[in-house]
């Protein structure tokens, strides 16, 4: 489009450049805008060109910044033009500003048809690539069956079909759920991978790649075709595919989406298939040892893109040692390569190589090379991998000599990866420890290099690992006391030492260089240089001397009388020296060897470092399963040494902090493997917890956490919504729904605030909401949840917990007014009566609290009967009021309960009393 063809468009644009500042652009603009208004209204004449121009000026302000309020019927109009440029101006428009809030959406589906209709496949790829652009639930459904025909007709051109595939796979990323494809035209989609244009195939593998995730057995036969073209592509020459060779590369796009459609699938069951496919991948291995044709990078780029993605393939199939063997010594050649890209590409996938047992040993071998590569390397996120790789190659026969290495490395390393290399040095040290002696020298290491980088998980360890095993408990005290000797030593390590040394400190007592006196001494030499968390823990420790070392009761007895802790500004310390001295001076020793016994072994299961470090590197890594495999439990704080009470207490009130700030606290929970069917049903049932709490999770499954709280005033409930993403992905382009239905359309009326489209990995978003009761209500609205997890759509469809007692507000009252209001409401439909066993524990206090939290007041001197509880309520509606008095009767010798409920209104006692039977 010439700035000559429209004159007009580019004298407006010449004068916008021209404007000299703000205001005099938006004179201009608004000279502009009056002028094209002007034009619209008064000349009902203008011919396509001037609608075209004044449609272009339009756009072009829009593209500025301004919003655009008219114009939208004439760039309507421009569609049903015969004209290409009229017809491409109009598309432009409409994909650009017009939204899915339109009203003009139907005017503009039934031009889009038209086209799609007519012969001119020029007009096709206009109206094709509007649909792509817009791309919403409304042209999903519109188009559902029109796109897919053109795609696999006989008469449809090439080009046609390249935008036709395209536009579905696009339809199908925003609106899977809307685009319901015939399964007739199944085998005639994947047909399309052996059409004869390269760029009908490229579009067609594109799509069918997306339709597999979908549905994978539904689209099972592509796995032939697709092996069948890439064997024809491989083993060609690059002078029979002219049109489509770059770089003396043949087709590179279209083998790189092949080779990627079939990591889809297991290894090709026929014997012929799996046959061919072996050849291509070997063809490939082949070539990448072949001098290269051209030194420009657009040459090895294109090369290397169709190895990596074959050795891709080689590491999903994990069958075939040779290839893996192979394609361990092709990367092995890129770790001294000069590209720093090709290096890093190379780590990662040796790093799953590692996890094969056909190709680990072959991984072991370019060791040394790996380690000059951590020493060496210039980019830290090459490092990054090069540590990545150390870990997943170790076994028992390197691993002493790996964490050596890593251990040095360590004291260098950059600050972002120390902490993950901490886990790894832990893990590894553990996993593969003949000599626990070695383990313990290790970890003490580890924390004195590391120091502030060796997270809580870490040293629970060591003390798990020294309480379970008695072999080490004396070495671990003597290295632990000899750790604290040094001048400048770690809060990490203090901790450690405190814990070991109040447990087997009398192992090492003995020696004239660790008497008891020197034990207590030492540690309180560290006391007022650590915070009060630690402080706490070597008060305990203070505690265990005494048990094991009476001679220096009196000293210990004397520190915790100090100001510094007796009269502690921070409670927790002040509650311990407290308690303590108390314990110290009123029990005899008997009962302080029982208070104080040592601890039991912790149970034996998974260490929870495997847990930290998946949250932290979610890929591949490493459960290195070539090596001996470890029983997988779930991971309980119990395991925590006991000790180290404040720590915990601190976290339960970072924890609470946490509900403050927003419900999910759990998101850095291990992923579980649970269906995702079940996770579903399991909250939707727990949901009902929601009853009588005014927060909640309300649902949970292995990627999303959903969370509610909620505050009531009147007949209007806020709420706010926590949606936290539990995985190492970002969720995109997430949506969350709550509709009414039926009667509830009438009864409830819920106004939601607009929700951010991308959760950030471990993180969470808030949503904030009003519900008003309009009258009583029986149904649940629902809730629709929809979002991307690695380009796969993810739908979450549950009932919205919302009680009818939400709303419900506690009344006082005196005997008489309560018998008075109850003898009125004597209507069959006003009263309701259950009778039904007990579920739980008959405890008074916990009956009264329920009712109290169900939102009902509890009167006091009601019933004759004390064991019995009477209370009202007022269920607030904006159509009226409705009065609500309630009588609760346990009998504990039956270990029954009758509920008696009357309400003003019809029909809501007996609702109010279905939600109640089951919860008592």
């Amino acid at each position: 489009m010439r700035g000559d063809a429209m004159r007009g468009l580019a004298v407006f644009i010449s004068d916008i450049r021209n404007c000299k500042s703000r205001e005099a652009e938006l004179r201009r603009i608004n000279k502009e805008l009056t002028n094209i208004r002007q034009r619209f209204r008064a000349d009902k004449t203008l011919d396509g060109y001037q609608k075209k121009k004044y449609v272009c000026k339009l756009l072009f302000i829009f593209l500025l910044g301004h919003d655009i309020d008219f114009g939208y019927m004439e760039a309507v109009n421009l569609l049903s033009s015969n004209k290409y440029t009229e017809k491409q101006i109009g598309y432009l428009f409409i994909s650009v500003i017009m939204n899915s809030s339109t009203d003009m959406k139907q005017l503009i589906i039934q031009n889009i048809r038209n086209d799609l209709q007519s012969r001119n496949p020029i007009f096709i790829n206009l109206a094709l690539q509007c649909v792509a652009n817009i791309g919403d639930r409304e042209m999903a459904i519109a188009f559902t069956n029109d796109i897919p025909r053109l795609l696999i007709s006989g008469d449809t051109l090439d080009a046609v079909k390249q935008s036709a595939a395209l536009c579905l796979l696009k339809l199908h990323r925003t609106s899977s759920d809307s685009l319901q494809l015939n399964t007739e035209w199944t085998a005639r989609i994947i047909h399309l991978l052996n059409d004869q244009h390269l760029g009908v195939a490229t579009a067609a593998v594109s799509l069918i790649d997306a339709l597999v995730k979908r549905n994978p057995d539904e689209y099972r036969g592509c796995v032939n075709l697709a092996v069948s073209r890439l064997s024809r592509i491989v083993t060609s020459s690059y002078t029979d595919f002219q049109d489509y060779t770059y770089y003396f590369v043949p087709a590179p796009w279209l083998c790189v989406k092949l080779l990627r459609l079939l990591q889809n699938y297991p290894p090709p069951e026929d014997p012929s298939t799996r046959s061919r496919l072996n050849e291509c991948l070997d063809t490939i291995l082949n070539k990448a040892q072949e001098p290269l044709k051209s030194k420009k990078v657009q040459h090895s780029n294109a090369r290397n893109a169709v190895l990596f993605e074959a050795i891709n393939l080689i590491i999903h199939m994990d069958c075939e040692s040779s290839l893996l063997v192979r394609a361990c010594n092709q990367l092995g050649q890129f770790l001294q390569n000069r590209e720093t890209n090709l290096r890093y590409l190379a780590l990662e996938s040796m790093c799953l190589l590692a996890a094969s047992e056909f190709s680990h040993e072959a991984v072991k071998k370019h060791q040394e090379t790996v380690i000059n590569a951590l020493k060496s390397e210039r980019d830290v996120s090459v490092r990054q991998r090069a540590v990545d790789l150390l870990y997943a190659m170790c076994d028992r026969s390197n691993a002493q000599d790996l964490v050596q290495e890593m251990l040095t490395y360590l004291e260098t390393a950059d600050y972002t990866i120390r902490e993950e290399m901490v886990l790894k040095i832990a893990i590894l040290s553990e996993k593969y420890a003949v000599d626990y002696k070695w383990y313990l020298d290790v970890m003490l290491k580890l924390i004195r290099i590391a120091g502030d980088f060796v997270s809580e998980e870490v040293w629970y360890r060591v003390i798990q690992v020294v309480v379970n095993r008695n072999d080490v408990q004396s070495y671990a005290a003597k290295i632990a006391f000899e750790a604290l000797q040094a001048p400048a030593c770690h809060e990490n390590m203090v901790k450690v030492a405190g814990y070991i040394l109040g447990e087997y400190g009398n192992l090492i007592a003995l020696d004239p260089r660790s008497t008891p006196m020197i034990q207590f001494d030492l540690l309180h030499s560290k006391y007022h240089l650590c915070s009060p968390t630690t402080r706490c823990l070597i008060l305990s420790t203070y505690m265990k001397f005494i048990n094991l070392f009476p001679e220096i009761k009196h000293h210990i007895q004397e520190i915790l009388r100090h100001d510094t802790n007796y009269r502690s500004s921070d409670v927790e310390i002040q509650q311990r020296a407290t308690e303590y001295l108390r314990l110290s001076e009123i029990s005899n020793p008997s009962v302080l060897a029982t208070i104080l016994e040592i601890m039991p072994p912790y149970p034996e299961k998974q260490s929870p470092l495997l847990v930290r470090l998946k949250q932290k590197k979610p890929l591949t890594e490493a459960d290195n399963n070539n090596s001996e495999s470890q029983p997988k439990t779930s991971i309980n704080t119990d395991d925590r040494p006991k000790l180290t009470e404040t720590a915990m207490h601190l976290n339960q009130q970072s924890q609470q902090e946490q509900h403050q700030n927003g419900l999910l606290v759990s998101l850095d929970t291990p992923e579980s493997n649970g269906d995702h069917e079940e996770s579903t049903s399991k909250h939707l049932s727990a949901s009902k917890k929601f009853l009588f709490k005014n927060s909640d999770i309300i649902f949970e499954n292995e990627l999303i956490q959903v969370g509610i709280k909620g505050e009531s005033t009147k007949n209007t409930m806020r709420i706010e919504l926590y949606y936290g993403n539990k995985t190492s992905s970002h969720l995109t382009h997430f949506a969350s729904d709550i509709s009414t239905t039926g009667e509830l359309q009438s009864e409830l009326q819920i106004n939601m605030e607009p929700l951010k489209s991308t959760i950030d990995p471990k993180a969470q978003i808030k949503q904030m909401g009003t519900i008003k009761c309009i009258k009583d209500f029986y149904d649940f609205p629902m809730m629709n949840i929809s979002f991307l997890y690695n380009n796969m759509l993810q739908k979450i469809d549950l009932a919205f917990p919302l009680y009818l007692n939400k709303f419900i507000e506690k009344a006082e009252m005196d005997s008489n007014n309560f018998f008075l209001r109850w003898r009125n409401l004597d209507k069959p439909n006003q009263e309701c009566q259950k009778i039904f066993p007990a579920k739980f524990p008959m405890v008074y206090d916990d009956c009264r609290q329920k009712l109290e939290d169900f939102g009902w007041s509890s009167l006091v001197g009601i019933d004759v009967n004390a064991e019995n509880f009477c209370g009202a309520g007022i269920i607030n509606t904006a159509s009226q009021p409705i009065g609500c008095l309630y009588r609760f009767e346990p009998n504990k010798q039956a270990k029954m309960y009758r509920l008696t409920i009357r309400a003003s209104k019809d029909d809501v006692a007996s609702r109010l009393a279905e939600l109640l039977e089951d919860q008592f």
